[in-house]
């Protein structure tokens, strides 16, 4: 018996292909593919913290693969700047609704059996609100960290960007994510030989 193909995986490879940032100049690019990647790893410490330091009941496995495909629609509706996304409440609701078509035309890509296993992570109506305001957070964090880089490269262009999104982190409130900004996001900054430099140190201790 011949198995009908998918081009869901396909689709998904292109995620390279989309840049992130389109409004702005960048010293360097960003696409969605490596952006969900970051997004991923971030969504799931916060995740491993919340369970962990804070005792809340969340599955980090969940968290990192729902961030991981959090924004597959894109592939079909491609990056829309958040000041264009939100400039009023006509255009973002008309966004989600584009969105939502996008995201069930993506799992119809997939085969009949398998579409009940990606749909709690390809559809923003499924995902439990607990794993969605980490993916959020996670989602904004990443967005911090790209200013952060733009702005250490001498590029200004990013310097209100950098402000709003660090307000809206503040604003969370989220414990775990108070904890990852206090102790992770410091380093980022840091060159390759300040990096190894600070693990030899360790390693000496």
């Amino acid at each position: 018996m011949l198995t009908k193909t998918s081009r869901f995986f396909a689709y998904l490879n292109r995620l390279r292909l989309i840049k992130r940032w389109g409004l702005m100049r960048n010293t360097q690019e960003e696409n969605v593919m490596e952006h969900s990647w970051q997004v991923s790893t971030i969504a799931h410490a916060l995740a491993v913290i919340s369970k962990e330091k804070f005792n809340q009941d969340i599955s980090p496995e969940t968290v990192a693969t729902t961030a991981l495909y959090h924004d597959c629609s894109e592939i079909i509706t491609g990056d829309m700047p958040t000041p264009v996304k939100y400039h009023s409440e006509t255009i973002a609701n008309a966004y989600k609704e584009i969105e939502s078509e996008a995201e069930y035309e993506l799992l119809n890509l997939l085969p009949d059996s398998l579409q009940p296993s990606f749909s709690k992570y390809l559809l923003h109506q499924e995902i439990p609100a607990d794993v969605a305001l980490i993916v959020k957070a996670a989602d904004r964090i990443s967005a911090y960290l790209k200013c952060q880089s733009e702005l250490d490269a001498g590029n200004k262009e990013f310097t209100t960007a950098l402000e709003e999104i660090e307000k809206s982190i503040r604003k969370m409130k989220l414990p775990a994510v108070e904890f990852f900004m206090g102790t992770f996001v410091e380093s980022y900054q840091l060159t390759l030989d300040e990096l190894l430099k600070q693990h030899d140190e360790q390693i000496k201790d």
